[in-house]
């Protein structure tokens, strides 16, 4: 049957969702950097006053990937925008859709919630999820230079 199908995530999801953030981790060579838990998640993502939201993509009833999301906003619009903080699809099924329609559920919602934008970030060396994205038409936004502040330093900076 091979149907593809996507459903909000929930709090018992939270397993679910920690099991493709290791994955997406060790794709990206940053396991050591996922400190997230089962706990952290769900007070995070499923709090009363959350304001990440989680798809759950399945193959059938197999959980095949996840999307996590946020908005954000646009002074120059003065419209939200919608931020992907992590596409995910396991190995074995990609190649099948799942990235795609996990994009079109996400723009679809853009569109309902009036965000003037979808942006995400890739890492530079991830090929064949940038060669993904452009064969959908997103455009690199390669003039712009991501900037971060955390753990140590964020603490510091801010005393």
């Amino acid at each position: 049957m091979n149907q593809l199908s996507i459903r909000p995530a929930v709090a018992t999801d939270s397993k679910l969702i920690l099991h493709f953030i290791r994955e997406l981790a060790i794709y990206e060579k940053a396991e050591h950097e996922v400190h997230a838990t089962e706990e952290t998640i769900e007070a995070t993502i499923f709090s009363k006053d959350g304001h990440v939201n989680a798809l759950i993509c399945q193959q059938d009833d197999q959980p095949v990937g996840i999307a996590i999301y946020f908005y954000n906003y646009s002074t120059w619009l003065a419209k939200p925008g919608l931020y992907l903080e992590d596409l995910y699809v396991s190995p074995e099924y990609r190649g099948k859709g799942a990235g795609k329609l996990l994009l079109k559920r996400m723009a679809k919602i853009a569109l309902q919630k009036g965000c003037g934008r979808f942006e995400w970030s890739c890492l530079d060396w991830n090929k064949p999820s940038r060669d993904f994205y452009q064969s959908i038409g997103a455009e690199s936004q390669d003039e712009w230079i991501g900037y971060r502040m955390s753990g140590q330093t964020l603490i510091d900076f801010a005393e």
